[in-house]
């Protein structure tokens, strides 16, 4: 169980934080960037609940990746292996990134076709799962760059993160009544070619 008795320690004022192992590493260090972003994708996500009261499904989902996703940061706040330690760190597995995978077919299957890229938005939830979507795009963007620098970090933290993200997607046109209301991209719509003579140039 973790306590956490003392909200403010002064040790980062240094400008590093600590990690479950290992030195002290820089606050903007990439590591510490992967993890604080998925810290904030967890607190897009508890906001995007506030609107799920029409979704008892979803929100139930949602729950059990907000749990998820503290082990996927605690996975990422602990370089190096195992070997060696007391302790069995606590990682990202497989069988998370497969519950995901799951939900994907099983929210897809109801949704109706796509015949174009859809614009983030329709209604609060869904446009809030949007959101909560590109932040979770942005984790898996630096966590691979933490990957190619530091080759011990889990592959299926990774893995979780892409799969999370197509989740999100499925689950915001979920919210726009199976797609029915997602809002569609139109190309070129508003482009100069587009546009009355009167309004060009």
């Amino acid at each position: 169980m973790v306590k956490l008795n003392k909200i403010y320690t002064r040790t980062g004022d240094d400008g590093t934080t600590g990690l479950v192992r290992g030195p002290r590493r820089k606050k903007h260090d990439v590591r510490i960037d992967a993890y604080g972003t998925i810290e904030e994708a967890n607190a897009f996500i508890g906001m995007a609940r506030l609107h799920t009261t029409k979704a008892p499904g979803i929100d139930a989902d949602l729950g059990r990746i907000q749990n998820d996703l503290f082990d996927v940061g605690s996975d990422l706040a602990t370089p190096g292996s195992d070997e060696g330690q007391e302790y069995k760190s606590l990682r990202a597995t497989k069988g998370q990134v497969t519950w995901l995978e799951n939900c994907i077919d099983r929210h897809n299957a109801n949704l109706s076709p796509l015949t174009s890229f859809i614009l983030p938005g329709g209604n609060a939830l869904a446009a809030s799962l949007h959101v909560a979507r590109t932040v979770v795009r942005r984790a898996e963007r630096i966590t691979t760059e933490l990957a190619e620098a530091e080759t011990d970090t889990n592959p299926l933290a990774v893995q979780y993160l892409n799969r999370l993200s197509d989740l999100l997607f499925v689950l915001a046109r979920a919210a726009n009544a199976n797609g029915r209301d997602d809002v569609m991209w139109t190309p070129g719509q508003f482009s100069d070619e587009n546009a009355p003579d009167a309004e060009k140039g």
